[in-house]
């Protein structure tokens, strides 16, 4: 018998820190030791705030979730921890897994990703993140040479752009609101604008700011007959999309990304592992460090969450440490 602590929310505006006791591991299982978690600040601040609609209940529940939306409810979904307890083999070893935040838990083996032994843990809890961005340019289906425009750059826009920008003959502009973003878009290879001054007429636009003002300016960024993919999520919040003006006669195609199904397009091949092991493997270049904005305690959770859903302003991707 162990004892594990667990992050819930307790009712919407308002987390607390839970004791639970696990008992022995069934057969298959592994027992993980939490060495860091991520806070994915996009969907767990509108989860926080109470933000869920109801008919997305049951569409957004994450792996290993407990309780129900609104509250109480044990959310999150980027655990990175070491193999306390299972198959002598993966003792010790370091594994990524889709859990909320909790500083042991057990799981199948089957629902755990290895993390390359090269990866720091801080990196490697962006694997959900960078997941996400995989499957949006698979969505996306950029071409060669393609002008490609990213709104919005939070950790899942940056991943994008990152990413694009590694296509042959791309020009990737990364844009957001706020101009010191600048150095982390040319240290991801993309150019930067603010909305006021990006170059528009692009084959292809991502919109990840989770904004009512970015989708708008996504869809003003589109050049003829080009894809405006957006992958923001924004709850219970009815958006206005201006499909008026030249959305129409520029022939706009404006569709959904989410990481839940593995993209048409690879669905046939890829299965959810290899997608994360891609994911993974992806975040072997240093630059992502740059994407991770604090570091906090787990017993601060609590305090933490409470904080982060007030959106401060530079905040990207906060990492929680555990003992």
């Amino acid at each position: 018998m162990s004892e594990a602590r667990a992050f819930w929310l307790a009712e919407p505006g308002r987390g607390e820190i839970r004791s639970t006791t696990l008992g022995s591991l069934a057969p298959g299982e592994i027992r993980i030791r939490t060495r860091v978690s991520a806070i994915s600040r996009g969907t767990e601040s509108l989860v926080f705030r109470g933000r869920v609609p109801v008919s997305q209940y049951d569409a957004m529940r994450c792996p290993f979730q407990e309780g129900k939306f609104p509250g109480p409810v044990k959310y999150g979904y980027a655990s990175v921890g070491s193999i306390g307890a299972g198959p002598p083999d993966l003792l010790g070893r370091r594994v990524f897994c889709l859990h909320p935040h909790q500083d042991l838990y057990d799981v199948p083996a089957t629902a755990v990703a290895l993390v390359p032994e090269d990866l720091p843990d801080s990196r490697a809890a962006l694997a959900a993140n960078m997941e996400t961005a995989v499957n949006g340019l698979w969505d996306a289906a950029p071409r060669l040479g393609d002008r490609i425009a990213v709104v919005g750059a939070g950790v899942v826009g940056c991943l994008v752009a990152s990413l694009a920008a590694r296509l042959p003959g791309a020009v990737v502009e990364l844009i957001d609101v706020d101009p010191g973003r600048s150095a982390l878009a040319a240290a991801l290879g993309c150019r930067f604008a603010t909305p006021d001054h990006a170059a528009g007429d692009a084959d292809l636009v991502i919109h990840a700011s989770g904004s009512a003002a970015g989708l708008a300016t996504a869809l003003g960024l589109a050049g003829f007959e080009a894809t405006v993919l957006e992958m923001s999520w924004y709850g219970d919040a009815a958006i206005a999309a201006p499909l008026g003006e030249a959305f129409h006669s520029r022939r706009l195609t404006l569709r959904s990304s989410q990481v839940g199904a593995v993209a048409t397009g690879q669905r046939g091949r890829w299965s959810h592992a290899r997608r994360m092991a891609l994911a993974l493997a992806l975040l072997s270049d240093p630059v992502y460090d740059r994407l991770l904005s604090g570091t906090s305690p787990f017993a601060e959770l609590p305090a933490t969450m409470a904080r982060l859903a007030a959106a401060p302003a530079g905040t990207l991707c906060h990492i929680v440490a555990y003992d």
